[in-house]
């Protein structure tokens, strides 16, 4: 098990840890009712914090940020000597933490998405993982709020006996909600975006060697070239070049260079 603290990534505290202690630590919390933000950040959630400030103050109060994509786990390598075995990729961090629910009987909420996609969920994730309690589903709105809407959602999770919430509202919505709703909620947050289409068998994932060679996002961009290509073909490179900068000592992000919201923005 691997489990080194966090390490600064262009001024986010990526988690330096593998799948056993992101799990035993997120099924702790669990367990204990206790609340807890947590994220699978790939370049560009990360990169969500480096341009937004008010984002960056967000990403710096979650509990835990695990190297969802493998670009952010060779920056812990590159930047601070940080081997990881692998990367803790979203869709398989939700897969094992079910299975860990089934077996501790820790009923699950499933929070994004729409009905039809929450449908397929619920269904393979019960048929993947017997003896899987799923507490209750809610699908997103698509749009901003209001605050009796919000407090209803809290409200349906929270009377649904769920130990763990699952949310799949995209980024940055989910970090944002998610770091809005830690306290209201009081257990384990777990935003993991695509993977409710990946393990709803809605969309096949990028092949294992594209995984493994950091190209899960030409994957994606070849499946939704006009939704991402700005995503991928600005920020990619936007990305290399800050990581260069901070190796090399020239920028420094950190807390300081942050903002509080101004207030609680609602979305569902």
């Amino acid at each position: 098990m691997h489990d080194r603290g966090t390490a600064d990534v262009l001024g986010i505290p990526i988690s330096a840890v593998d799948y056993d202690a992101a799990v035993e630590r997120i099924v702790a919390a669990a367990r204990d009712r206790r609340p807890m933000a947590v994220s699978a950040l790939a370049v560009h959630g990360l990169m969500t914090g480096v341009l937004d400030p008010v984002q960056r103050y967000r990403l710096n109060r979650f509990d835990l940020l695990v190297p969802d994509g493998q670009p952010v786990r060779w920056a812990l390598r590159w930047l601070h000597g940080v081997r990881l075995p692998d990367r803790v990729y979203g869709p398989e961090l939700m897969g094992r933490l079910c299975q860990r629910a089934a077996l501790e009987d820790l009923p699950v909420f499933l929070f994004g998405g729409t009905s039809d996609q929450l449908a397929a969920l619920g269904s393979s994730l019960r048929r993947r993982y017997p003896g899987l309690t799923v507490a209750g589903t809610r699908p997103s709105q698509f749009r901003r709020v209001s605050p009796d809407e919000q407090a209803a959602a809290v409200r349906a999770i929270v009377d649904s006996g769920a130990a763990l919430t699952f949310v799949g509202l995209g980024c940055p919505r989910q970090e944002v909600w998610t770091f809005e709703q830690r306290e209201r909620l009081g257990m384990p947050i777990v935003a993991v975006g695509a993977a409710f289409t990946l393990l709803a068998g809605l969309r096949a994932g990028a092949p294992r060697a594209m995984q493994d060679a950091g190209l899960e996002w030409l994957h994606r961009l070849v499946q939704e070239p006009r939704r991402l290509w700005k995503r991928y073909l600005l920020l990619n490179p936007l990305y290399l070049g800050l990581l260069a900068l901070q190796k090399t000592r020239l920028l420094r992000l950190g807390p300081t260079v942050a903002r509080p919201p101004a207030g609680e923005v609602r979305h569902g």
